[in-house]
């Protein structure tokens, strides 16, 4: 489980926050959208769970706080921008994080998402030579690698081809299935359509909608979305 409490974040003392004293948790066996215009305060949010940013408020990953070991231990990230160590192979890359995390029997799963991800004939290419789709699915790999019991992903479907969204997607519900919190920030609407089971809308630095799925009625989620933040931003003007 990924639960946020009263999150509050400031750049700049005399500026709106970016998080608002905003509140949400992704539940286990269950996936979790985060949407949002631009400058909605997604990035912000996403980076303050994975523990990249200062902030008041509180984050548990699986009850432990984010900052603690035993909360990395069973979190997983898959950032917009991959972050990889351009000069290690895409095998070394695996191999580094395997043993970082002291993880048991992970040559196997190494092996078993080298071929789901289409990574096996570039093992020994470095991350740097890897195109952006590749680097990618390099990313989501090294995530999974650790078998997360939450994973937190972030605009997960840029650089892949359609054939690679639907793998991923595919692997997104099995993940689900086996009872992990899985939490997607991203704009693209329509590649989540159908497989979220809850939803919260941000705006403005504060979560101004939540929906589960059924709840709506026959409206989408895209109708939802629109719904909302073009009634906030009407409010405003008034």
């Amino acid at each position: 489980m990924i639960e946020v409490r009263n999150l509050t974040k400031r750049y700049n003392l005399v500026e709106k926050p970016a998080a608002d004293n905003i509140s949400f948790c992704a539940m286990p066996g269950e996936i979790t959208v985060l949407l949002g215009p631009n400058g909605a305060g997604k990035s912000t949010t996403i980076k303050s769970i994975a523990n990249l940013l200062k902030y008041q408020g509180e984050i548990t990953i699986c009850g432990y706080p984010n900052k603690s070991i035993e909360a990395k231990q069973r979190f997983g990230y898959i950032p917009e921008v991959p972050m990889l160590y351009d000069l290690l192979t895409v095998d070394e890359t695996a191999e580094f994080i395997g043993r970082a995390y002291r993880l048991k029997d992970y040559k196997e799963r190494k092996e078993k998402y080298m071929e789901l991800f289409e990574l096996t004939a570039h093992r020994n290419k470095l991350a740097k030579e890897l195109s952006k789709g590749m680097r990618q699915k390099l990313s989501m790999m090294l995530a999974l690698l650790i078998r997360p019991q939450a994973l937190l992903v972030d605009e997960p479907m840029v650089g892949l081809d359609p054939a690679s969204i639907e793998t991923v997607l595919k692997l997104f519900v099995e993940m689900k299935k086996e009872g992990i919190s899985i939490l997607i920030s991203t704009h693209i609407i329509d590649i989540v359509n159908e497989i979220w089971d809850c939803a919260y809308i941000m705006d403005q630095g504060k979560i101004v909608r939540q929906v589960r799925r059924g709840e709506e009625g026959d409206e989408s989620l895209k109708e939802i979305f629109f719904e909302t933040t073009k009634g906030e931003k009407k409010e405003e003007k008034i």
